[in-house]
């Protein structure tokens, strides 16, 4: 018998931690950026909760050198904050990705990461990666 037994409340923490906490598909619109030149494409993360209660997420985009996350080609790091996923239930999260004139032809990995907080944004409960390529033409 747990602390949380005697005030009515469960304890979901052990159980979040233990399994996958979602499902994360990725696709570019269009599918390709444009080498050595100005140009961007959009990713859409989707992110499908597979636990069995409410969390409260938000998605980390990471790209390479050479392509950035904004125009001016300095941000290589973006957080969307997507708030409460009811179980079995998906969002989206779009981002822009921009290559510019010092973007060579070739594939480049990008990582996303997926966190459950509690609390708010800033206590991280669990956290899921996943990476994703785009090729540059």
């Amino acid at each position: 018998m747990g602390i949380f037994d005697l005030f009515g409340k469960k304890d979901v923490a052990t159980d979040l931690r233990k399994q996958l906490p979602y499902n994360i598909t990725t696709e570019f619109v269009p599918y390709k950026l444009k080498a050595n030149n100005r140009g961007s494409a959009t990713l859409i993360v989707g992110l499908r909760n597979m636990t069995q209660e409410p969390v409260t997420s938000s998605v980390v985009v990471e790209v390479p050198d050479r392509i950035s996350l904004d125009t001016t080609g300095i941000a290589k790091e973006k957080e969307v904050r997507l708030g409460t996923i009811a179980p079995s239930e998906s969002k989206e999260a779009k981002v822009e990705v921009f290559s510019s004139s010092g973007t060579d032809k070739g594939e480049y990995t990008i990582t996303i990461t997926a966190f459950i907080h509690y609390r708010d944004y800033a206590h991280v409960l669990n956290a899921m990666k996943k990476r994703t390529v785009v090729e540059a033409v």
